[in-house]
């Protein structure tokens, strides 16, 4: 009697569930990160639709499906001019400080000379916002495509900079690697190419992933100011016309495009590092 008590009280198929979850979605990452952004959408909506107004008011907040309903329309009148205009903009604005940040910083980190040279100027220059540069961006460009293209350099050059130098200057710093190149006889162009470059790398390849997102962002406001195709443009075109949907469309659109170029950097860096392995608590 006590058998069939229990079986009552916690149904097989209650606890089979639980199982279920607890491997689909506990186990698993992929399912974990899905949940996070069907939650992130729920909880949007429902705020939307209960016009949530307490200290952040919603009650002008597109919902979801409105936005939705905006991508839709977007996808349908020819997108891709502005699609194309941001990619190809970022993408070489990118490239360009990727070549720069990483070429400099390495220079930077081995020669104290040129240290001295280069690093008093550069330092000057990185606290200055993207916004402060439009002006002299149009001074000094003929058309306002080279100058959002040099937006988006500046954004992505200093963060891969500073990233390079600190990683170098962590390589040389760790004595004990450094010793045991001195021990097997490296001479200084091998304990550059085979000790300093290879244990700088993960400090690189940290300050691309943040060069490229800070890329998107200089790009936005560069588009927003003196662009007439592209993603931040129609973002911002859309608040001059009091068509809201369209603008978190534009958001949600950049935060896409960020993200996966952001993890498109992360996975090729990645291979150029197959000794690199992260192993975090409760992963699969």
């Amino acid at each position: 009697m006590a058998v069939s008590v229990s079986r009552v009280g916690n149904p097989r198929w209650l606890s089979q569930l639980s199982d279920a979850f607890s491997v689909i979605f506990l186990a698993n990452r992929s399912a974990r990160r899905l949940l996070s952004l069907v939650l992130f959408f729920g909880v949007w909506q429902l705020l939307c639709a209960i016009n949530f107004d307490f200290f952040i008011n919603f009650q002008f907040v597109p919902s979801p499906v409105e936005v939705l309903k905006a991508t839709l329309t977007f996808f349908v009148s020819s997108p891709w001019v502005h699609f194309r205009s941001s990619i190809m903009r970022v993408l070489i604005g990118f490239g360009l400080a990727a070549g720069a940040g990483v070429l400099l910083g390495v220079m930077i980190g081995w020669f104290a000379a040129v240290e001295d040279l280069l690093l008093p100027p550069l330092e000057l220059l990185r606290p200055i916002p993207a916004v402060a540069w439009i002006p002299l961006a149009i001074l000094m460009f003929p058309n306002a495509e080279s100058g959002m293209v040099f937006l988006t350099f500046v954004g992505a050059f200093f963060p891969i900079l500073i990233s390079t130098i600190n990683g170098v200057e962590s390589t040389l710093s760790d004595t004990v690697l450094m010793r045991v190149g001195q021990c097997l006889g490296a001479k200084p162009w091998h304990t550059f190419k085979d000790i300093v470059v290879p244990g700088s790398l993960p400090s690189i390849a940290s300050g691309l992933t943040i060069g490229m997102g800070n890329a998107w962002f200089c790009l936005v406001t560069a588009e927003i100011l003196a662009g007439r195709y592209g993603i931040g443009y129609i973002t911002w075109e859309s608040y001059v016309t009091s068509n809201y949907p369209p603008i978190v469309m534009g958001m949600l659109l950049m935060g896409l495009m960020g993200a996966f170029s952001s993890w498109a950097v992360s996975r090729g860096m990645g291979a150029l590092m197959p000794w690199r392995v992260v192993k975090k608590q409760g992963s699969a």
